[in-house]
C-alpha cells in the first residue's frame, strides 16, 4: 500500500464530513485543473512554436529536465519529512550550490588525471557532506531550515568559487560522453537516468516503511513522536538524501555541459518551483516523487516553448515566481479548510 493511500484512508472526525468533502472537492479541482493546464500548454505550444511537438524536441526537454528533476526530487524528500511549511519545515536552498560544487569537484579531479570512478565518488561524497552539514545545523543546532540551508548555500557557493577561481573547469571522458548522448530515437541518456532514478526513489518513498515514516514525521509530527518514531534521524536522513541528489546532479551537469559551471545558482528557482508544484499533481496535495516528475516536465516544456517562441528569459522567471505564489497560496488555503 502506498504512502498516499495509507494516509488518505485515515478516518474523518464526526461532524467534519461536510467541510472535508468540500476540501476534497477543491483539492480535486486544483489537481485536475493543473493537469488541464499542462495539457493546454502542450496544445498551445504545439500550434504556435515551431518543432515543439517533435520526437527530437521532446527528447531534448526530457534531457534538459534531468538535472533540475534530480535536484527537485531531493528537495521533495525534504518537503515530505519536514512538512509543508517551507519556513519552519522542509526546505533545502543549498541544492543548486551543492550541484555546482559537486560538479566542480568532479571536473577538477578529471583535470588532475583521476578516473571517472574517483571523480564520481568525489562528487557524491561532496553532496553527502553538504547534506550532513544541513542535517547537523537543522537537527542538532536547531536552526530553522530556511536559514540553515541559506547559510550553507552561501558557504558552498564560496567554496566553488575558490576551487574553480570563478572559471569553467572543462571535463571530457568516455563516460561523460556516453551519458550526454542520445539513442536512435533521439531520446537522451539523461532522460532515461531521470526516469530510472525517479522510479527507484518512488518505490522507496511510496511503498516502504521508511517512506511511510517520512510522511508521518512531516504530516503528523506529534503522532509520530508519540508512536516512538526517531524524528531527528528521519529528518537528518532526508537532508542527507537531498545532499546525495545534489552530488548526482553535479555529475549529470558535468556530462551535459562538458565541465563545471559558474551559474548553478540560477537553477534554484526552477528547482523550488518544480518541487512545490509537484504537490498539486498528487491526490492529497502532498509532495510526491511522481508529482515532482510531472512538474519537472511541466516546467521543462514551459521553458522550452518560451525559448522556441523567442520570448525573453526574464518572462520565464516571472512565470515561475507566479507559479510558486499560486501553488503555495492554494495548498495553504485548502489545508486550512481541512483543519
Amino acid at each position: 500500500m502506498s504512502a498516499d493511500v495509507q494516509f488518505g484512508s485515515l478516518p474523518a472526525i464526526a461532524g467534519d464530513d461536510a467541510p472535508r468533502s468540500k476540501g476534497n472537492l477543491a483539492a480535486a479541482a486544483l489537481r485536475f485543473g493543473s493537469l488541464l493546464a499542462f495539457a493546454s500548454i502542450l496544445v498551445i505550444f504545439s500550434l504556435t512554436a515551431p518543432y515543439f511537438f517533435t520526437v527530437g524536441n521532446i527528447g531534448n526537454v526530457l534531457g534538459q529536465s534531468a538535472i533540475a528533476g534530480v535536484l527537485a526530487i531531493g528537495l521533495t524528500i525534504v518537503l515530505i519529512a519536514g512538512g509543508s511549511n517551507v519556513v519552519t519545515g522542509g526546505i533545502d536552498l543549498s541544492l543548486a550550490a551543492n550541484m555546482g560544487l559537486s560538479a566542480a569537484v568532479y571536473a577538477s579531479l578529471i583535470q588532475l588525471g583521476y578516473g571517472d570512478a574517483t571523480a564520481a565518488a568525489g562528487a557524491i561524497i561532496t553532496g553527502f557532506a553538504i547534506g550532513a552539514v544541513n542535517a547537523v545545523a537543522v537537527v542538532l543546532a536547531g536552526i530553522v531550515p530556511l536559514l540553515a540551508t541559506l547559510a550553507v548555500m552561501n558557504v558552498v557557493a564560496g567554496l566553488e568559487l575558490v576551487l574553480t577561481q570563478n572559471t569553467v573547469v572543462p571535463a571530457s571522458t568516455d563516460v561523460l560522453t556516453a551519458i550526454s548522448t542520445s539513442d536512435s530515437f533521439g531520446i537522451p541518456v539523461l532522460a532515461y537516468i531521470l526516469i530510472g532514478f525517479t522510479a527507484v526513489v518512488e518505490a522507496i518513498v511510496q511503498y516502504t516503511p521508511l517512506g511511510l515514516r517520512l510522511y508521518a514525521v512531516g504530516e503528523f509530527p506529534d503522532a509520530a513522536r508519540a508512536a516512538g518514531l526517531p524524528l531527528k534521524r528521519l529528518v537528518a536522513g532526508a537532508f542527507i538524501a537531498s545532499g546525495l541528489c545534489g552530488g548526482l546532479a553535479g555529475i549529470l551537469s558535468v556530462s551535459y555541459l562538458s565541465g563545471s559551471t559558474t551559474g548553478s545558482g540560477e537553477v534554484l528557482l526552477p528547482v523550488v518551483v518544480t518541487a512545490l508544484l509537484g504537490a498539486v499533481f498528487s491526490r492529497r496535495l502532498v509532495p510526491t516523487i511522481t508529482g515532482t516528475l510531472i512538474s519537472a516536465l511541466f516546467v521543462g516544456f514551459l521553458v522550452n516553448g518560451f525559448q522556441l517562441l523567442n520570448l525573453p528569459s526574464t518572462l520565464v522567471s516571472g512565470v515561475q515566481g507566479v507559479l510558486i505564489l499560486i501553488v503555495v497560496s492554494a495548498t495553504t488555503l485548502l489545508r486550512k479548510r481541512e483543519i
